[in-house]
């Protein structure tokens, strides 16, 4: 669960900051109300998962692993339990 949260905060915060940035550069050409805010929310969101793609995939790796290691135990549990109910119904 550390990873998780380690990856999401990473994720929140390359989002921060391809938004300042691009709050920054754009700023200065554009008059700023809520269609502009959403539109570099958006670009941002396109900027930053781009670079999450490259920049974060040791920690999407981690993180991938740690979920599979999690469904193999959870369905190693569920066989196990299944296999207790074909023996106390034989």
């Amino acid at each position: 669960m550390k990873v998780f949260a380690l990856y999401t905060a990473a994720r929140a915060g390359l989002f921060l900051v391809c938004y300042g940035l691009i709050w920054l550069v754009a700023g200065r050409w554009m008059e700023w109300n809520s269609v502009n805010a959403l539109l570099t929310a958006l670009l941002a969101l396109l900027v930053s998962a781009i670079l999450a793609l490259t920049l974060l995939t040791s920690l999407r790796d981690r993180l991938a692993g740690e979920v599979a290691a999690r469904a193999d135990r959870a369905m190693a549990a569920l066989e196990a339990h299944r296999s207790a109910e074909d023996v106390d119904d034989g």
